[in-house]
């Protein structure tokens, strides 16, 4: 009790009016959906980078039959996102195969320049389904970043003009609680709207970086799988 009585924050709250108190509660719904969202990407991003070796780890013990990779040894493989890319390549590539059987010429059945082109366009199509899905929601951090200030600000103009209302509206021995009270909702207001935008402000940049990281890792996967189907299938013209 004493704590909650010393800190500026708790009184700043208890001595608002309604609409003072509409303000710290919206900041406070602010903080915490920044807050939510910015660790549970930020634990799917450290889940997904810390896969990454051991699919590619797997791939090269396994390159030397591309369409048969197993990742049965990860934890939750088939929700990383190059599980997508490798399920999307194998299946495209084993529909194509299974087409080229039909005019199976002598040699074998090969993969012709733009049978490569259409697995790789369908590769790219899943690596930009994936970055969309990580990126999914980030604009609420885009939204705080902006909204939260603007709210803070609310509160710094509403404290000063209750604050002036209060001065010319309560006796002489009122004027000190009133004027310190407008004062330190403004105050506080403002502060919390910093400290709730500056970590979304962070977290929206580092995030949106970590989405490109991922998606250069996918596509770095993406063109070491599509060689090595090339370099096993591709019919080279002599």
């Amino acid at each position: 009790m004493i704590f909650l009585a010393a800190n500026p924050f708790t009184q700043a709250f208890v001595e608002a009016d309604f609409l003072g108190r509409m303000i710290f509660f919206g900041l406070f719904i602010l903080s915490f959906m920044c807050w939510s969202l910015l660790l549970y990407k930020l634990w799917i991003n450290y889940q997904l980078h810390k896969d990454i070796p051991t699919f590619e780890k797997i791939f090269e013990s396994q390159k030397k039959n591309p369409l048969n990779l197993t990742f049965e040894s990860i934890e939750n493989s088939t929700k990383h996102p190059f599980s997508f890319i490798y399920k999307e390549v194998n299946e495209k590539t084993r529909e194509i195969l299974n087409k080229n059987s039909y005019f199976k010429k002598e040699g074998g059945v090969h993969l012709s320049k733009t049978d490569m082109e259409l697995i790789e366009s369908a590769s790219y199509h899943t690596i930009n389904k994936q970055s969309g899905l990580f990126e999914k929601n980030l604009f609420v951090l885009s939204m705080i970043t902006t909204l939260a200030p603007f709210l803070g600000l609310l509160g710094t103009v509403w404290g000063i003009l209750v604050t002036f209302s209060g001065l010319t509206t309560h006796s002489m021995t009122n004027i000190n609680t009133t004027v310190l009270s407008g004062l330190s909702m403004a105050l506080t207001t403002t502060v919390i709207g910093l400290v709730v935008a500056i970590p979304a402000l962070i977290g929206y940049s580092t995030l949106k970086n970590n989405s490109k990281l991922l998606a250069k890792k996918m596509e770095e996967f993406s063109k070491n799988l599509l060689h090595t189907i090339e370099i096993q299938y591709r019919k080279v013209d002599l």
